[in-house]
């Protein structure tokens, strides 16, 4: 199993509700929900560079 190396926005706050990105050697991406690590999203680049041109253009909004 590869360990994943997670990180998470430098917006976040210190506590345990915030969602934490990571990446692997073949290229998927991986996101979490800090307070419940063990449920995690897989994706690919691509549709996550569409989530967060969305979310900085204002089409998701909070």
């Amino acid at each position: 199993m590869t360990v994943l190396d997670w990180q998470k926005s430098t917006y976040s706050s210190e506590g345990n509700n915030c969602l934490e990105i990571a990446a692997d050697a073949e290229g998927a991406v991986f996101l979490r929900e800090s307070d419940v690590p063990s449920v995690v999203v897989s994706t690919s680049p691509v549709v996550m560079e569409g989530l967060v041109r969305a979310a900085r253009s204002g089409v998701i909004e909070r």
